[in-house]
């Protein structure tokens, strides 16, 4: 039977480079020296420190655009509070998302249901796989998938006749 998975992962490789790319912007950059602009990276976390929340903002900007440049999309980033940290210091953690929730793997299997495609969606961990008997079917619930779950940076993989 054809089948594929749709996936939610993003490339840390990318990531991590944009990342160092970032601190060493912000390490070169006249109106962040004397400061306590930071950025920092640990598992799937990345942390922005700063003076202000302001501060947090343009430390933020530069990461989006470093991602951008390195093809990575901005939609994994799932962006948190700012937080005080003693003194006039605040921090934010940015969360990268990495593989599809259950609720949103349970709209999409609504979704192909909804459809009246002759398909199937198992959620199997992070990712749903979609089977069918029909190669064009698969590829309409592709399209399907896309106009309708925008939110999410959504990949389809293994694909297979």
């Amino acid at each position: 039977m054809p089948s594929f998975d749709t996936k939610l992962e993003a490339d840390f490789v990318e990531v991590k480079n944009a990342v160092e790319n970032t601190a060493k912007e912000i390490g070169t950059r006249f109106d962040f020296k004397g400061t306590a602009a930071a950025i920092e990276l640990k598992d799937k976390e990345i942390t922005l420190f700063g003076d202000a929340e302001f501060q947090l903002q343009q430390v933020e900007d530069i990461l989006r655009n470093k991602l951008a440049k390195r093809n990575v999309d901005v939609r994994f980033l799932d962006v948190g509070k700012a937080e005080k940290i003693g003194g006039d210091k605040v921090k934010q953690i940015v969360k990268v998302r990495n593989g599809i929730s259950s609720e949103d793997g349970k709209k999409i299997q609504q979704l192909i249901k909804g459809s009246k495609l002759k398909l199937q969606a198992a959620i199997q961990g992070d990712s749903v796989r979609i089977t069918g008997a029909k190669r064009d079917d698969l590829q309409a619930a592709i399209a399907l998938i896309k106009t309708e779950m925008k939110e999410l940076p959504l990949s389809f993989d293994n694909f297979r006749d």
